[in-house]
Order: structure tokens, then C-alpha cells, then sequence
């Protein structure tokens, strides 16, 4: 998820900051942490380096790669996992 090179406008980062902030306040409190929060900005910034500026897009894209890195693995019943845990 590399964003070298991208250079963003004034109006973009402020975009990229609400998305970021509504973002944050749908995951449960506890889960909100520094990391988390940098998880979800890490993947708004690339989906804005590769041109989405749909507040919607991203915010979506961003919560869904956060999902899907497994941060919740632990909150899926083992009925649901793909992969039993030991």
C-alpha cells in the first residue's frame, strides 16, 4: 500500500480526515486504538493516492480491508471461521 509520490490538496486531506474520524467511531470503542486508527488512514490515503474521492468509497474500502486483516478474528464463532483456531 504504497502512497510515494502522491501529493494531496487542502481540500482532499480535510476529506480524507472526516472520512477518517467517521470511520473511526463505527468500529466498538475499545477496538479504537492508535494502530486501528492508523490501519484505516493507511488505507484511505491509497485508495485516495490511486483517485477515489467518493467520501463513501472510502470509508468503505478502508473498514473493509481493516475486516478483513483479521483485527475481529477473534469475534467470529468458530461455526463461521474458514480456519479452525487451535
Amino acid at each position: 500500500m504504497s502512497t510515494t509520490g502522491a501529493i494531496f490538496q487542502p481540500e482532499l486531506i480535510e476529506l480524507m480526515k472526516s472520512v477518517l474520524d467517521q470511520a473511526t467511531l463505527t468500529i466498538p470503542e475499545p477496538k479504537r486504538t492508535s494502530a486501528m486508527k492508523a490501519e484505516i488512514a493507511s488505507h484511505i490515503l491509497a485508495c485516495a493516492a490511486k483517485g477515489e474521492r467518493n467520501p463513501a468509497a472510502l470509508k468503505m474500502a478502508a473498514l473493509a480491508a481493516v475486516v478483513e486483516c483479521s483485527h475481529y478474528s477473534h469475534d467470529i464463532p468458530p461455526q463461521r471461521r474458514g480456519v479452525p483456531l487451535p
